[in-house]
């Protein structure tokens, strides 16, 4: 059996097809082994044509680490580690702002597993970008000003109270969730714990000032830095298909899920691995 992953390229920057391998199986080592390489190489991989339940997301899920439960979000039933974005006019989508998933954590997400189980007639693609590619195109004078830098991320400015209002048990929810993820602190530059390389780690879902700046410095710079962040030159586009699944290197990168499909409905399962403490290694 030819267990040789084919690795097809999306960009010079991002991005990855992958054929060859079927996942709602357990895979090989050696499969394993070049995904994973894959992931570190190229930060996103897509792969069409992949149904798979909840059970066997997780199994595959859990191949790269522990994973998070997620503290608002609803999970497929019986399985609380696959989280369901149902997304429709009565549930506007949170996520079509540039990203990276639950910075709000001590240890963010190392990884995540997306799949798509039932997907409007048109639109509704998401967008990944590089922070690595972003790090690496800025001028070294910029680079030494962020390099050891701090920056807040919080909770509460993607997931507001006024969304988690409709019952008296969500709004529980809400508060409980608040009180368990005060802003924290993460370095503004991150190197990867595997690659060593350096990524820009802040993002305009969770990052609200960067530690030792003026208020008005702060909100220049991350400004400047979401902007840089997201210019197409980083990114790369996925236009879905039903059972495609997305696995992504959620410490180097962000991701937009264009919100242009409603009043149709979108649903996804997502996986999402732990990580690490990000760092900023010299």
């Amino acid at each position: 059996m030819n267990e040789r992953l084919v690795i097809t390229p999306l960009g010079p920057y991002i991005g990855a097809q992958v054929e060859n391998v079927v996942l709602s199986k357990p895979l090989s080592d050696a499969q394993f082994e070049q995904l994973y390489h894959a992931l570190l190489k190229h930060q996103v991989l897509f792969l069409r044509n992949q149904p798979v339940t909840p059970l066997e997301q997780r199994a595959l899920a859990a191949r790269f680490g522990d994973l998070h439960i997620h503290p608002v979000y609803p999970h497929a039933p019986d399985v609380e580690e696959i989280i369901v974005l149902d997304t429709h006019d009565d549930n506007p989508p949170d996520n079509d702002n540039w990203h990276t998933d639950v910075t709000f954590i001590d240890t963010p997400p190392a990884g995540a597993i997306l799949a798509a189980k039932r997907l409007p007639s048109s639109g509704g693609d998401t967008l990944w970008a590089s922070g690595i590619a972003a790090y690496e195109a800025l001028s070294e004078p910029l680079r030494q000003l962020l390099s050891g830098l701090q920056a807040e991320h919080d909770f509460t400015k993607s997931f507001q109270e006024f969304k988690y209002r409709k019952t008296a048990e969500e709004h529980a929810q809400w508060l409980k969730a608040k009180e368990k993820n005060p802003p924290l602190l993460h370095p503004v530059i991150r190197s990867h714990p595997v690659s060593g390389k350096k990524a820009l780690f802040v993002n305009e879902g969770f990052t609200t000032r960067i530690i030792g700046l003026s208020e008005k410095e702060s909100a220049a710079v991350l400004t400047f830095l979401f902007s840089h962040i997201t210019k197409p030159e980083f990114q790369v586009r996925w236009r879905w298909q039903e059972n495609d699944i997305a696995i992504w290197d959620n410490r180097v990168t962000q991701h937009y899920a264009n919100a242009d499909y409603l009043p149709q409905r979108r649903i996804m399962h997502r996986a999402t691995i732990l990580g690490d403490r990000p760092f900023y290694k010299a």
